[in-house]
């Protein structure tokens, strides 16, 4: 079995914008690439389930073993749907939230964690 080259190249091209649009500083961007990230691995399902087959029901005709459809990669796809759907409506609430808060939806640098960060390690004493 040898997968479509062609769609592997677009799983990796969105994976890569996803990633890139995750490492944002704004919500807006975050959600996109949370999004993308979600449908490129949707898409990596799918082509890794197989060729297109007979349906998976027995019983309908005669059909070998060979040649019906995985039914495990639609599940898994339409529960990442599902996951992705409440994801997005999470990250829409806190991106509501933060706008109403601060009037602005980047996400700016804690100053506690700015000064934790800033602190010099001690050195170890031999």
């Amino acid at each position: 079995m040898s997968a479509n080259t062609t769609l592997l190249i677009v799983v990796g091209v969105l994976v890569a914008c996803g990633v890139y649009l995750l490492l944002e500083r704004t919500v807006t961007k975050m959600l996109l690439g949370i999004l993308l990230f979600g449908n490129a691995v949707n898409l990596l399902i799918l082509t890794m389930g197989g060729p297109d087959g007979a349906a998976p029901i027995r019983g309908t005709a005669d059909i070998e073993h060979s040649t019906m459809a995985d039914p495990l990669a639609q599940a898994l796809v339409l529960t990442a749907i599902v996951i992705t759907m409440g994801v997005s409506a999470f990250v829409l609430a806190l991106a509501y939230r933060s706008y109403i808060l601060t009037t602005s939806e980047k996400v700016e640098n804690d100053p506690e964690d700015v000064g934790i960060a800033a602190r010099r390690p001690e050195e170890p004493e031999e």
